[in-house]
């Protein structure tokens, strides 16, 4: 099927790359490079590196880019490794890094990549279709404490316990294969969901997809190199779907933005620490409305955005 996605907050994000005057700037998640093209269409001096470790999406991009001509420079690759990728590309004196973090529409659509819950597919879940982890190895492989660990940390499921417990007694009698059979454990133990409510496997889905493709630890890597990869004055920009990634963007922005990390009451600073980014956005921001009721799965995003202001490199 065509990889089609609506981009989240399109005006916000190009309103403030415009406001900041970026000419250089790297969209870590490329997709189908609806952020991009519009924003190589707003800032006609700009160019590109954009960065997808989805084959699909890639060459989705690499068709709506084409009318930019060498503005843009597309790369299959994980955002969390944009400075080697940035490196091999010749691409430095960035000052925008745009970073939409989560599962995309089409990705979502397609049975056959198991991420959604409205269809029955393999237990596949790969962002990049080329790792090794699938759902299906986690669900067959991983101890009942491991299991337990990553519905409640990932999922913030309530019920962990008693999910990787039911999980590990099936596997037992048969290995996990389908996204269905799964969905239909966890509802007969979490619950079933009330009218249009959150279908009650939707939690221990979304914990298995961050597993699968360590979307926590790569957020933290990618931020990092994000900012060692801006030069002063450049910004990141950070579109999140989940709590848990929103939380590691705001944490990140505020340690960073910090001038000193001393306990209070001392009377001088001894800790050293180089504030590196100043804020943008003290509260996220959130789609319009009417951008909600257009696209029922922005409802949930946060946009937030930091300005480099040194360019000292982390140790």
């Amino acid at each position: 099927m065509p990889f089609a996605h609506t981009p989240v907050m399109l005006n916000e994000v190009v309103a403030l790359f415009r406001e900041q005057g970026v000419t250089r700037f790297i969209d870590g998640t490329l997709g189908g490079a609806g952020h991009s093209s519009a924003l190589l269409e707003a800032l006609p001096n700009a160019c590109l590196l954009g960065i997808d470790q989805d084959p699909a999406a890639l060459e989705a991009a690499d068709e709506r880019l084409a009318p930019f001509g060498k503005r843009a420079t597309i790369a299959r690759g994980n955002f969390s490794d944009m400075d080697a990728i940035a490196e091999q590309h010749d691409f430095h004196d960035v000052d925008g890094v745009l970073l939409d973090i989560g599962v995309s529409s089409p990705q979502i659509d397609t049975p056959e990549r198991g991420f959604s819950l409205r269809f029955d597919g393999p237990l596949d879940m790969r962002m990049d279709p080329d790792s090794t982890l699938t759902a299906a190895f986690i669900l067959n492989n991983y101890s009942e404490k491991e299991l337990a660990d990553i519905f409640y940390q990932f999922g913030e499921e309530r019920k962990s316990r008693q999910v990787a417990r039911a999980v590990v007694a099936r596997r037992q009698q048969q290995l996990w294969e389908r996204t269905g059979e799964f969905a239909e454990l966890v509802e007969s133990i979490v619950g079933k969901a009330h009218q249009h409510g959150l279908n009650p496997a939707t939690r221990c889905f979304q914990a298995l997809r961050i597993a699968v493709n360590d979307e926590l630890g790569r957020l933290e890597k990618g931020l990092k190199a994000a900012l060692n990869l801006l030069k002063e004055g450049g910004i990141i920009a950070v579109i999140t779907f989940h709590s848990l990634e929103d939380r590691i963007a705001k944490d990140f922005f505020n340690y960073e933005a910090l001038t000193c990390t001393c306990p209070p009451g001392m009377p001088i600073c001894t800790c050293g620490k180089v504030q590196r980014l100043k804020v943008l956005t003290k509260k996220p921001v959130r789609p319009s409305d009417e951008e909600c009721a257009a696209n029922p799965r922005a409802a949930c995003a946060k946009l937030r955005a930091a300005q480099k202001t040194t360019v000292t490199k982390e140790r």
